[in-house]
C-alpha cells in the first residue's frame, strides 16, 4: 500500500529526536569540562598558580574530556527506521503498531483475505492523520538532580563579564601553561577622553579604544591613559605633534595635552599603531550683539529704552552697554551691565531701560554701543547709535543755572574758570535761593573744588551741584525721604539674603549690620529735614515737631539695637519684624498734614484709584511668577529630551511633579483672572470707564488658563497678559490724571514721575526686569508707605502695617503648603481653596 505523504518526513524527525536523546547525555559532560576550563581561564587563575600546576590542571581536564568522549562514542548509535516508527507510534498514543501494518501484506491469496486486509489498512491509515513526533527528552534532570549545569552556566556568564575586553587573551593564557619566571603579560588597555572648556558646559567626550571620528570644541584638553606590558613609552602624534606619554610605573603611562587644531591623532608603541582617531575641532565664534529696534527715549519717564539681543554658540557670559559723549569722544565711556537669564543663554533678548537723568551727561548727545562677552573672553559689539540722554526739568531758577554749569563742565572740563565765575555769581545773589545756608556753603565748596587740578575734582563738583539742585527743587525732606526708603529697601534685601544663607555665611550678617547703621543715619537726617521744613513753612497742621519727640526717637534707637542683636544671633525673622514696626513708627510720625483745596470725598476716590493701580502692579508680578514657572518647565522638558536622546530608557515618562505644577498654575491663573474681573468692575464703578487693555489681559489670562489645563505651552498668552496689564496700568494712570488732576500728595498723575512700575523692563526673555511689587504696596496692592515725604490720608481702607503683612505672608505660605498636600480630606482642601483668593 502507498504510504501517505509526509509520513517519511515524520519518521525522519522521530529518528533525529531519538539520536538527540542518545547523544546529549553523553555530550553534556564534555561541554561541562570545557565550561570548567573556560571559567578557570576567564577568571585568570593561571596567572595566580605556578606553570606546573597549570599543566597538571590542563592534563586532568584533557583526561576527563577524553574519557567522556570515549563513553559518548561507545553509546552513540544511529536510530533505525523501525525505531523511528516506534517513536511516532508511542508519541502519538497509537497501539498495535499500525505503521507496520501499512508495510505488511496478507498471507492468504484469496480475494476475501485480501479485501479484509485492505480494509484493515484503510482503517489504520484513517487513524494516522494526527501523528506527533514529540519533543526530545534526554533525561538530564535524572542524571543531574542538583542542577549543577545551571551553576556552571551562571559562572560562565559571570566570568565573561569579569574578563571584559581581555576575554580572548585570558582564554589563550589559560590554554598555554607558562613555565618562565615573572608576571604574566598584561593586556593593553586605553582610556582616553576629551574635556571641553568649562564655559561650554559640554560633557566629557570619551574616545573609543578601537579609534574613530569625533568632534570637540576648540580649547579642549585630551587626557589619555595607557596600560600594557612593560616596554617603551607609547607616543601620541598627529594633530598634537610628537608627544611621548609620561611613565607612571612599568606598565602605566599617561598624558594630558591641549587640542589646538584638527587632524589625525595616532597612538603608537614600538612602531606599531595601537589606536587612531580623526579629530575635528569646532571653533568658538565671537558673540553677537544687535539692536532689534533702535534705542530711543522711553515713552514715559526719564529712562532710555535699549532693545537688545545677544547670541553665542556656547552661551553669552555678560552683556553691557557703553555710551560715549559725542562732543568729547576721548572721555571715559559710561558703562552699565545688562542682566542676562541664568545659565549663560545662547540666544537671549530683552529691553533695558536705565535711568541716566542724574548723570552729568544728561541732556547731551551720546553714542551707545552694546558689547557681549562669552566664556572664552571673546567680545562682540553692535553698531553705534546716537541719541540724546533725557534730562530732568527744573523750575527753580538757581537749580536750572546749576544744572547748566554742570552740563557745560561735561562738554569741556577745562573750562573751570567759567564755572567758578558762574558759581561766584550765584553766591552773590543769596535772595535767589532764599538765603539757605546749606546752599551757600555748597556753592563755596564746589567753587573751591574746581581750583584743584586732580582729575576727580570736576566730578565731585558736578555731584555737589546736582545735590544742591535737587534740594532747591524738591526740598531736603523729599530727598531724605527717598534716601530713607532706599536704606529700608537695602536693609530688607540684605536680611532676606542672610536668611537664605542661614548660618553658613558670616559675611551676609556683617552686611546686615552695615545696612542697619546706614538706616539709623538716614532716619536721623530725615527727622532733621522734617524739622527744617516745619520751621521754614511754619506748618501748624502738625501738632508737634519731630525734634520734640524724644520718646519716639529713643524707641527707634532701641529697635535698631534689637535689630542688630537679632542679626548677630542669626534671628532674621525677629530682625524683619523689628524693621516692619520701625517703618510703621516713621509713618506715624510723618502723618498730620493733608493736601489743601481738596474735598475728603475726592481724596478718597483718588486713594481708591491709587490702590487699584497697586493691585494691577501686584497682578503683573504674580503673572510674571507664573511665566517664570512656565519657562522653567520648558527648560526642564528640553533638558529631559536631550538626556533621553543621549541615553534612551524604555518606558521613560514625564515627571509627575511637572503635571502637578501645571495644575497648580492653572488654579492660580483662574484665581488671578477672577481677581482681575472684580478689579475691572470696581474701577468701572469709580471712573465710569474700564481701560481696553484690561479686557485684553482678561482674554490672555483665559487663553493661558486653557493652555495650562490642556497641557499646552502657556508662555505666549502669559506674555500677552503681562503686556496688557502694564498697558492697562498706564491707561488707568492717564484716566486718573484726567479726572482728578495732579495729585497734591505726589502720587499718580504727575506725568513722568508716575510711571506704573518705575521704568520696568519690557517683555522678552533675558530682559532682567524686576517684577517685584513697588515700594509702598502691601500683598493686595494697597499703598502702605508715603512717597516723597507726604502722608497717605483719606483712604476708606485701613492699610495693614508691616508686621501684619509679614503675618499674612506666613499664613499664605502655610495655606499653599497644606493645599499642595493632596492626601488631606477633601473638605479641608475645599476650605483652603476658598481661603486662598482672599490673600
Amino acid at each position: 500500500m502507498t504510504l501517505p505523504p509526509g509520513l517519511e518526513r515524520r519518521i525522519l524527525l522521530a529518528r533525529v529526536a531519538l539520536g538527540w536523546e542518545a547523544l546529549w547525555p553523553g555530550a553534556w559532560p564534555i561541554l561541562g569540562v570545557l565550561g570548567l576550563w573556560a571559567v578557570f581561564a576567564l577568571l585568570d587563575i593561571p596567572a595566580l598558580i605556578p606553570g606546573w600546576v597549570h599543566a597538571i590542571v590542563l592534563l586532568g581536564l584533557l583526561g576527563a574530556l577524553g574519557w567522556f568522549g570515549f563513553r559518548a562514542l561507545r553509546r552513540a548509535a544511529i536510530p533505525t527506521e523501525q525505531a523511528g516508527e516506534r517513536r511516532l507510534e508511542h508519541a502519538s498514543g497509537l497501539s498495535h503498531r499500525p505503521l507496520a501494518a501499512l508495510r505488511h501484506q496478507a498471507e492468504g491469496g484469496d480475494e476475501v483475505s485480501q479485501a479484509l486486509w485492505l480494509r484493515h489498512q484503510q482503517r489504520v491509515l484513517a487513524g494516522l492523520r494526527r501523528l506527533r513526533v514529540g519533543a526530545p527528552r534526554p533525561g538530564l534532570a535524572k542524571r543531574d538532580p542538583r542542577a549543577l549545569r545551571a551553576a556552571l552556566l551562571l559562572g560562565l556568564i559571570a566570568s565573561v563579564t569579569i574578563a571584559g575586553d581581555d576575554t580572548a587573551g585570558r582564554l589563550w593564557r589559560g590554554a598555554v601553561p607558562r613555565f618562565s619566571a615573572g608576571s604574566p603579560p598584561i593586556p593593553a588597555r586605553i582610556e582616553a577622553w576629551i574635556t571641553p572648556p568649562a564655559y561650554t558646559g559640554a560633557a566629557p567626550i570619551f574616545l573609543p579604544a578601537q579609534g574613530g571620528d569625533l568632534t570637540a570644541p576648540a580649547g579642549s584638553r585630551l587626557n589619555l591613559s595607557f596600560s600594557g606590558p612593560p616596554g617603551a613609552a607609547p607616543e601620541l602624534s598627529g594633530a598634537v605633534g610628537a608627544h611621548p606619554l609620561q611613565q607612571l610605573d612599568t606598565t602605566n603611562f599617561t598624558t594630558e595635552t591641549q587640542l589646538e587644531r584638527s587632524g589625525l591623532l595616532t597612538l603608537a608603541r614600538d612602531g606599531r599603531t595601537v589606536a587612531a582617531w580623526r579629530l575635528q575641532l569646532q571653533q568658538d565664534t565671537p558673540p553677537r550683539a544687535t539692536y532689534p529696534e533702535a534705542p530711543a527715549r522711553s515713552q514715559r519717564g526719564l529712562a532710555i529704552r535699549i532693545p537688545w539681543r545677544a547670541q553665542d554658540d556656547w552661551g553669552v557670559a555678560s552683556l553691557r552697554f557703553s555710551a560715549r559723549l559725542t562732543e568729547r569722544p576721548e572721555a571715559a565711556p559710561l558703562e552699565q551691565d545688562i542682566p542676562l537669564p541664568a545659565g549663560q543663554p545662547r540666544d537671549a533678548s530683552g529691553v533695558a531701560q536705565p535711568d541716566l537723568s542724574a548723570h552729568p551727561w544728561a541732556g547731551l548727545a551720546v553714542r551707545i554701543r552694546l558689547t557681549a562677552r562669552d566664556g572664552a573672553d571673546q567680545q562682540g559689539q553692535s553698531e553705534e547709535v546716537e541719541l540724546t540722554l533725557p534730562e530732568r526739568s527744573f523750575n527753580h531758577a538757581v537749580a536750572q543755572r546749576l544744572v547748566a554749569i554742570r552740563r557745560d563742565l561735561s562738554r569741556n572740563p577745562m573750562a573751570r574758570d567759567n564755572a567758578r565765575r558762574a558759581l561766584e555769581a550765584l553766591s552773590a545773589e543769596p535772595d535767589a535761593f532764599e538765603g539757605d545756608t546749606a546752599t551757600a556753603l555748597g556753592l563755596r565748596v564746589a567753587r573751591n573744588r574746581l581750583y584743584a587740578r586732580a582729575p576727580e575734582a570736576v566730578e565731585e563738583a558736578q555731584e555737589l551741584m546736582w545735590d544742591m539742585a535737587l534740594a532747591l527743587e524738591e526740598g531736603r525732606d523729599a530727598r531724605t525721604a527717598r534716601a530713607l526708603q532706599q536704606a529700608e529697601q537695602a536693609l530688607r534685601e540684605a536680611m532676606e539674603e542672610a536668611e537664605r544663607q542661614g548660618d553658613q555665611n558670616e559675611q551676609e550678617r556683617t552686611e546686615v549690620q552695615r545696612r542697619i547703621e546706614e538706616l539709623r543715619e538716614a532716619i536721623r537726617q530725615h527727622l532733621e529735614a522734617m524739622a527744617e521744613r516745619l520751621q521754614r513753612e511754619n506748618a501748624e497742621s502738625m501738632p508737634e515737631s519731630p525734634r520734640n519727640r524724644g520718646p519716639e526717637q529713643r524707641e527707634m534707637q532701641r529697635r535698631t539695637d534689637r535689630m542688630r542683636d537679632a542679626t548677630r544671633e542669626n534671628r532674621m525673622r525677629d530682625a524683619q519684624r523689628e524693621l516692619a514696626e520701625l517703618q510703621e513708627m516713621l509713618r506715624a510720625m510723618e502723618q498730620g498734614r493733608q493736601p489743601r483745596g481738596e474735598s475728603a470725598d475726592r481724596q478718597q476716590r483718588r486713594e481708591r484709584g491709587r490702590q487699584q493701580m497697586g493691585v494691577v502692579q501686584d497682578m503683573v508680578r504674580r503673572q510674571g511668577e507664573m511665566l517664570d514657572s512656565a519657562e522653567r518647565r520648558a527648560e526642564n522638558a528640553e533638558r529631559a529630551t536631550r538626556d533621553a536622546r543621549r541615553n534612551p530608557r524604555p518606558g521613560q515618562q514625564a515627571a509627575p511633579d511637572t503635571q502637578a505644577e501645571r495644575q497648580t498654575d492653572a488654579r492660580r491663573q483662574r484665581a488671578l483672572r477672577r481677581a482681575l474681573g472684580e478689579l475691572m468692575q470696581q474701577y468701572g464703578d469709580l471712573t465710569g470707564e474700564v481701560p481696553e487693555a484690561l479686557g485684553r489681559a482678561d482674554q490672555a489670562m483665559r487663553d493661558a488658563q486653557e493652555a495650562l489645563t490642556g497641557n499646552q505651552d502657556a508662555r505666549d498668552p502669559q506674555n500677552r497678559a503681562i503686556r496688557a496689564l502694564q498697558e492697562g496700568g498706564r491707561q488707568m494712570s492717564q484716566q486718573m490724571q484726567r479726572q482728578f488732576g495732579r495729585d497734591p500728595a505726589g502720587g499718580e498723575g504727575e506725568g513722568e514721575e508716575s510711571d506704573m512700575a518705575g521704568n520696568p523692563a519690557e517683555g522678552g526673555r533675558g530682559e532682567g526686569g524686576n517684577r517685584d511689587q513697588g515700594d509702598g504696596r502691601d500683598p493686595l496692592g494697597r499703598r502702605t508707605r508715603d512717597v516723597g515725604g507726604n502722608a497717605d490720608q483719606g483712604s476708606d481702607t485701613r492699610v495693614p502695617d508691616e508686621a501684619e503683612m509679614l503675618r499674612s505672608r506666613e499664613i499664605l505660605e502655610e495655606l499653599r503648603r497644606r493645599g499642595a498636600e493632596r492626601g488631606r480630606p477633601q473638605e479641608e482642601l475645599d476650605y483652603i481653596e476658598r481661603l486662598l483668593p482672599q490673600f
